[in-house]
């Protein structure tokens, strides 16, 4: 089964934030949010495209609307108890709802109980979720990415939703211990398995027709941005941007590329890009070598914002990284950087992060300069 951040993706991340002084931005208002991407809100459609997207220079940051998950229309009640069989086979039954933590590496299960209209009954967050309305709850997680079990029970979740991209997993079981009901969702890394994240998520809570209503409407959000990107992206294949995700944590020397099967692919595809990680034949996730970056000629290199903050910019991974001197991107400092906690947030807000990442690509302008420093053309 693939990971939707696999236990790989999930280690680098671990170590690598836990190695890296910058936190994860919180989420601001939504009128802050709208100043820092003004663009956020608008169709590509309405945007300054450039002419060649495998040409054009600079950097840009990819960003998302500052407004708050909105949740489905279905308000119907938790039928409960419910219990579920979780992704490691265990049996957990369900009594009680009314005090929700939803933890995992990526944000994406607390972004699924708010679109499920749970909102309201979640007591705390993983530090990576950072959408409007979760700011005033208290994180559970410390050193990065790792579960705070005292900092848990203080808060006496009467259930919590989690994956294996978190941990560690004694941590899980000492909670099991004190008789929290812990399920465990399934983590696939793909855009077209968010129905399965929001079905088990869902189901665990009783509300399986808020569920229906919530993968039919991501479903047609996805879409309607699929649509939109094909408006602007290049017919001809030859001149789709060439695009690599590169994770980097610059403080613990840690650089990886993402290729297939790893998620990041998906993205990329989703946005009328070609991965050439999975072109190279680069399968998941694996420490990044200078041949295969001089292999892969990227026109774009995707990244995560802090990774990019942790090597001072493009100026700063060249230094540290010469080989991306000898690519396209590297010539054309061409880096689309995206907040950590949003970029492989898949589930509720997919349809958002692509058209995120394709303005970022199509009308780089629109996007906030990166903050990362050593973009400007």
């Amino acid at each position: 089964m693939r990971s939707r951040l696999s236990p790989l993706i999930a280690a680098v991340l671990l170590f690598g934030l836990a190695g890296c002084a910058a936190p994860v931005a919180t989420a601001g208002s939504e009128d802050a949010a709208s100043d820092a991407c003004p663009a956020a809100e608008q169709q590509l459609s309405d945007l300054e495209l450039v002419d060649d997207v495998r040409t054009a220079t600079g950097g840009s940051t990819a960003c998302l609307p500052g407004h708050a998950i909105n949740p489905v229309s279905d308000t119907t009640a938790p039928d409960l108890p419910v219990t579920v069989t979780d992704a490691e086979g265990r049996d957990v039954e369900i009594t009680d709802v009314s005090r929700i933590l939803p933890i995992d590496i990526s944000g994406t299960i607390a972004a699924t109980v708010f679109a499920l209209g749970m909102g309201d009954d979640v007591v705390g967050r993983d530090s990576s979720t950072t959408f409007d309305g979760t700011q005033d709850l208290p994180v559970v997680t410390k050193t990065g990415h790792s579960l705070n079990p005292e900092a848990i029970l203080e808060l006496a979740p009467t259930v919590i939703l989690t994956d294996t991209t978190i941990g560690p997993k004694e941590v899980r079981q000492q909670l099991r211990d004190a008789g929290i009901p812990i399920v465990v969702i399934s983590d696939e890394l793909r855009l077209d398995n968010t129905d399965q994240l929001v079905d088990e998520v869902a189901s665990a809570l009783g509300i399986p027709s808020r569920g229906q209503e919530l993968i039919a409407q991501v479903e047609s959000d996805l879409d309607a941005a699929r649509a939109e990107i094909a408006e602007v992206a290049p017919a001809d294949e030859s001149d789709r941007a060439r695009m690599l995700f590169l994770y980097v944590r610059g403080s613990a020397n840690v650089y990886y590329i993402f290729g297939k099967d790893s998620g990041a692919d998906s993205l990329i595809e989703a946005v009328g890009g070609i991965d050439v990680a999975s072109e190279i034949g680069w399968e998941g996730n694996k420490p990044m070598t200078a041949e295969a970056l001089v292999a892969a000629q990227p026109d774009v290199l995707v990244m995560m914002t802090d990774g990019l903050e942790s090597v001072d910019g493009i100026d700063g991974l060249i230094e540290r990284v010469p080989a991306v001197a000898e690519t396209p991107a590297g010539v054309n400092r061409r880096v689309i950087d995206m907040a950590d906690g949003e970029i492989l947030s898949f589930g509720p807000r997919s349809p958002e992060i692509i058209r995120a990442i394709a303005r970022a690509l199509y009308a780089p302008a629109s996007g906030a300069a990166s903050s990362a420093g050593g973009n400007a053309e």
